[in-house]
């Protein structure tokens, strides 16, 4: 079978959920025995979004070989459970950057580098990157919506793939806003006949439609769309909010997405096998509304939502496993004192601190792992969450009151949290990030060893400064194990408290590899002891 090509592009405003139609796609796709991959184009000119600030773009998703990423892969990871690459993400920076690269070593032999065909080709080339592989159907999300400056040139490379591959091996969807004016009572459709019109202007025709909308579509409205955006009316896929995330897919099958694409990609397997998935969703919407347990996440990038994404929709997904309904409630850690950590964190059966960067925040952190160790209070700490848990326990069971990490205070006598020597001579700019996967043997009898079931994991990471190891065996004999180390001994990947209800904190980010059908294991563990804890 040839590899087959579809495009995912969006119209009127974005937010439409592109990403999520894309990964429930590939989901459906995957249920006929396909074998799936997906990639984002990005049109920003940043190389990737690693520097990007959480409040603009969201949360940064890492994958194992150690690309950071858009959020939306984590969606598709999630979707489809394939651990992706860097090939899935691609931005126009990182296009442009290849393309200055090639000039300045002369590749193109002194011609004149234009978008057509030298940026073009850069992009088609990472379309192609997956033939000759396992792939069978590689779906492509174009971020940003048509008529954006940033994107035509994308717009114009996946309108070259239409010419150069088979016509039944391309195929072209786009997601568009259907909205309902409550005055007139109506849908309107003049959003998606402008955007339509726009794509068809830059020489692609949309084979099918997704559209958003709060509203059933109206048969009049599916025949006027179709007439007036030149698509089959059958292939006008309504789109509504679901009750639950997951439930998109099995929504979007029933609308008829996958059967318009298997007969426009002339794809055999046409019968799906979403029993699994069915299943599971099911059991989601059987979980009894009462049974409610409360999360705190205390972070610092509370204002954006999306900035955690992967570790609300890791806590929904423990949830899941553990009958109960989950409930996140965002606390903006700058906020948090000693004097009001108490009432900050009233109601909440578990808390979380996730990962991220600098030192804003970082007392109301402390302050709050403080009161939930002596409080036992369930607790799971996530890279800086982890780092803090070390800072707060040295100051106040080991009584170093200066204990600090070398990011925060580069002058202080203890720094629990440093740069490692071997990264120094790395880089004398102050040390390499570890990005993507590493390994971590677990220690036996622990309770990392009881959530895993396993002595050796591998984790994603994404951070620069490690435990101090001068520090270990004090800390230690306070009471704050070390329960994951690297396999050369010299990195700690994750501590704990024995005498606590649930204290585990790790270096590395679980979250980027949890699944709605398969919840990482500190997520899973701290829903079990908040639900315990609670009754």
């Amino acid at each position: 079978m040839n590899t087959k090509y579809i495009f995912v592009t969006g119209g009127v405003v974005s937010g439409l959920g592109k990403g999520i139609t894309a990964a429930s796609l590939g989901r459906l796709l995957k249920n006929r025995g396909y074998k799936v991959t997906i990639q984002k184009f990005d049109p920003y000119i940043n190389v990737d979004p690693g520097t990007m600030n959480p409040y603009e773009h969201g949360e940064v998703f890492v994958t194992d070989d150690g690309a950071e990423t858009d959020l939306d892969l984590g969606h598709y990871e999630r979707f489809i459970d394939e651990n992706l690459t860097k090939n899935s993400s691609v931005t126009m920076g990182k296009i442009y950057k290849n393309v200055i690269e090639k000039e300045r070593k002369g590749d193109y032999l002194g011609k004149t580098v234009q978008v057509i065909p030298h940026i073009t080709n850069e992009i088609k080339e990472k379309i192609y990157g997956f033939e000759n592989t396992d792939t069978d159907i590689v779906i492509t999300e174009i971020g940003g919506t048509i008529g954006d400056i940033e994107g035509v040139s994308i717009i114009e490379a996946i309108r070259q793939v239409g010419l150069e591959k088979n016509k039944e091996d391309v195929l072209y969807i786009h997601v568009t806003l259907l909205p309902y004016i409550f005055g007139s009572n109506e849908i309107k459709s003049k959003p998606t006949q402008h955007s339509v019109k726009e794509l068809q202007g830059l020489g692609i025709k949309p084979d099918i439609l997704v559209c958003r909308t709060e509203q059933d579509i109206p048969d009049n409205v599916r025949e006027k769309l179709s007439l007036f955006c030149n698509v089959r009316k059958s292939s006008v896929i309504q789109n509504k909010t679901a009750d639950c995330l997951y439930a998109v897919p099995l929504m979007l099958e029933e609308e008829g997405l996958a059967r318009e694409v298997c007969n426009h990609l002339r794809l055999e397997k046409y019968i799906p096998n979403n029993a699994k998935w069915e299943e599971m969703i099911d059991n989601i919407r059987n979980i009894d509304e009462n049974k409610v347990v409360n999360i705190g996440l205390v972070g610092k990038y509370i204002k954006l939502e999306d900035s955690y994404i992967s570790v609300i929709e890791s806590l929904y997904h423990a949830g899941f496993a553990n009958n109960v309904k989950v409930k996140v409630k965002l606390i903006d850690s700058e906020k948090i004192t000693e004097e009001n950590v108490k009432h900050q964190l009233e109601g909440m059966d578990g808390i979380v601190i996730p990962g991220g960067f600098g030192d804003r925040g970082i007392s109301g952190m402390i302050e709050t792992i403080k009161y939930v160790r002596e409080n036992n209070i369930p607790f799971l700490g996530i890279c800086l969450g982890m780092q803090m848990a070390v800072v707060e326990f040295a100051r106040n069971v080991l009584g170093i009151k200066d204990a600090d990490s070398e990011e925060f205070d580069k002058k202080t006598k203890n720094q629990v949290i440093h740069i490692m020597e071997e990264q120094k001579k790395i880089n004398k700019k102050g040390g390499t990030m570890r990005l993507g996967a590493y390994p971590c043997i677990i220690k036996e009898g622990t309770l990392a060893h009881k959530l895993y079931g396993t002595t050796e994991i591998s984790e994603r990471h994404r951070h620069r400064f490690e435990y101090n190891n001068e520090y270990r065996e004090k800390l230690e004999e306070a009471g704050l194990k070390v329960s994951g180390i690297s396999p050369d001994g010299l990195l700690v990947e994750m501590v704990e408290i024995e005498k606590h209800p649930y204290f585990i904190a790790g270096q590395f980010h679980p979250e980027l590899k949890s699944r709605p059908n398969r919840p990482a294991p500190l997520f899973l563990g701290l829903i079990k002891a908040s639900k315990n804890t609670k009754i």
